[in-house]
């Protein structure tokens, strides 16, 4: 049963906007939010007065002093004074959340288009206070010094996973050099450039360790950016063909690490579980996926997860040529958090927004060969907050 079933009305994905991701010095939250928001509306053939409701994904935790962003994208046009607009935060799920409750409006009658924007400005910020904001997604070392910052608490997930199905570094290795070959294809990527399967799994003075396993190439990085999507009940007449929400799945772990296992991720297989089910679908369904690898062992992790492989079988993806563009399951065409980049409040919304591209046949250098369904997966914290959702081609 799909979405459309279950509720009885469609929700479809009818416009967007994305910014480039990366280092982006000329440009404000404000100007971010207002770019993508402009270019998702126009891109949606719709005028800003039938906007009934704005949902923006930003995590900030203390980034930045602008703490109380909800209403910059009014600023798109006088016309969107009064809309309803929410901040929606979960952490680097941030913006799948906000993607989520936009959804929720249509279905629930309260809305018949959604603005729904992800943003985040970090790269102006000291790496302290980037790494002190970050972990503030983990129950244990929120508000404590870290040298190692988020990437010693997936490096720590490695290691368990070394210690219960034995050595990854080549894996990771070989994924990420999936992802930065990936990433040269992406226009809004902010690292495009190939560097090749030797020189990731290889530490050195360009790569070096920053967290036993994880080198510099495991570990996406400090971005900004910005990305938008209108949600609307019908097709709208924009520029492109909609695209359909078939189904989603949110579900949310025990904060304290001592209440999870370290390498089963839980949540985020019944995340998966939720959104498949939801549209009716089999792992074997879909054509693509964009998953949340903001170090190259979550994407590992995800292999298991979604059930493209067995648990200690996510290598077997990677060594098999699966996950290629041109395998069974294509993941991360984007080039993922990893080389894409990861403004965290941005994520989710710019993981639907190149799904949609992908399934219009609007991705450009990106495209896949005619795909009809794809899946989006995002994540908050070590695999706390979990969302995923499944579109269709229309």
């Amino acid at each position: 049963m799909s979405l459309q079933e279950q509720f009885g009305k469609d929700v479809l994905l009818t416009g967007w906007g994305h910014s480039r991701f990366g280092k982006l010095v000329d440009e404000t939250l404000e100007s971010l939010i207002v770019q993508v928001a402009t270019e998702a509306i126009t891109n949606a053939g719709i005028e800003p007065g039938q906007i009934d409701e704005i949902y923006l994904g930003q995590f900030n935790s203390g980034m930045m002093p602008l703490a109380f962003p909800s209403s910059l994208a009014l600023q798109v046009s006088d016309q969107l004074a009064n809309v309803p607009a929410t901040r929606v935060e979960n952490a680097c799920a941030s913006g799948s959340a906000a993607f989520q409750q936009g959804t929720k409006s249509l279905l629930a009658g309260t809305a018949k288009t959604v603005l729904v924007i992800g943003a985040e400005k970090m790269t102006h910020a000291g790496a302290d206070v980037v790494g002190a904001g970050l972990l503030g997604a983990d129950y244990d070392m929120a508000g404590k010094a870290s040298t190692t910052g988020f990437t010693g608490l997936f490096a720590e997930v490695a290691k368990h996973y070394e210690k219960r199905y034995g050595s990854v570094s080549d894996v990771l290795g070989s994924i990420a050099a999936k992802n930065h070959r990936n990433g040269v294809d992406n226009p809004y990527a902010q690292l495009r450039k190939d560097l090749g399967v030797e020189f990731c799994r290889t530490v050195s003075d360009k790569n070096p360790m920053v967290a036993d396993p994880l080198r510099r190439t495991d570990c996406s990085p400090v971005s900004d950016g910005a990305a938008a999507v209108v949600l609307s009940t019908a097709a709208t007449g924009g520029a492109t063909a909609p695209v359909r929400l078939a189904g989603f799945g949110h579900a949310n772990d025990f904060f304290p690490a001592a209440r999870r296992d370290p390498v089963a991720f839980n949540a985020t297989r019944v995340s998966w579980q939720r959104a498949l089910a939801m549209a009716g679908v089999g792992i074997d369904e879909l054509d693509f996926a964009e998953v949340h690898d903001c170090f190259t062992i979550a994407e590992l992790l995800m292999y298991e997860a979604m059930g493209l492989t067995d648990p200690g079988q996510g290598a077997r993806a990677i060594e098999e040529g699966w996950v290629y563009k041109d395998g069974k399951l294509p993941v991360n065409v984007s080039g993922g958090l990893k080389a894409k980049g990861h403004p965290v409040g941005a994520t989710g919304v710019s993981q639907h927004v190149i799904a949609a591209m992908q399934l219009t046949g609007t991705a450009g250098d990106m495209q896949l060969a005619g795909p009809r369904r794809a899946a989006v997966q995002n994540m908050g914290g070590v695999g706390i907050a979990n969302y995923v959702s499944v579109l269709e081609a229309v």
